[in-house]
């Protein structure tokens, strides 16, 4: 595994935190503080992220760690897929973001998919539940589930969002610059074989 060390890091990042979340005894608090400050060194070497900024973010979790949501809207027009052009990389993805606390997965993608490309849309089906570990993302400090969810259009007309800049459909074959972070080539190009064959049955790692 290429970032076999990261792994180990998360890891023992999720350990330290379940310690520090269920322990009493102030010396076994003591090491799990340590291993949680193992595991920000290591990720801090093995990812593009400051280690002051990976201690503000684990600083902020509180309780028995889980994976992270991320839901994205797969929108066909036309044998073509919408993406839109993020802010943050100058990089191209489905529309979508990290599920809001008190919204379904579903209720999630209608908001961000309006937010980011301002189209108004149904949720059709669930497609796919994809494992961030088992897809070839750039490297990051937490552990995600990605949620891909087939929509239709019902409305509204292209706008970019605050955090957009640009929206497209494009074609398969002729697929942008991708926000690899936040889909990578594998994935859309999966998505298209559900495109062509409407009972292709979900996916889940």
């Amino acid at each position: 595994m290429s970032h076999q060390w990261l792994e180990w890091a998360k890891r023992i990042q999720a350990l330290s935190q379940a310690g520090l979340t269920f322990s009493k005894d102030s010396y076994d608090i003591e090491r799990y503080e340590e291993l949680r400050k193992i595991s920000v060194e290591i990720m801090s070497e093995y990812t593009e992220l400051e280690m002051k900024k990976i201690k503000n973010l684990f600083a902020n979790e509180t309780g028995y760690l889980t994976p992270k949501v991320d839901v994205r809207g797969v929108v066909f027009r036309n044998e073509q897929i919408l993406m839109v052009k993020e802010n943050i990389d100058d990089k191209w993805a489905l529309p979508g973001g990290f599920c809001d606390i008190g919204l379904s997965a579903s209720e999630n993608v209608v908001k961000e998919i309006k937010e980011e490309s301002g189209y108004d849309v149904l949720p059709i089906r669930l497609l796919a539940l994809m494992d961030n570990n088992k897809h070839p993302h750039p490297p990051e400090p937490y552990h995600y589930y990605k949620i891909f969810i087939l929509c239709e259009i019902i409305g509204g007309e292209a706008a970019v969002g605050i955090e957009t800049k640009d929206i497209r459909f494009f074609s398969e074959y002729n697929l942008p610059q991708l926000s690899t972070n936040r889909n990578t080539e594998s994935q859309i190009k999966t998505l298209f074989e559900f495109a062509r064959t409407p009972t292709k049955e979900t996916l889940f790692d």
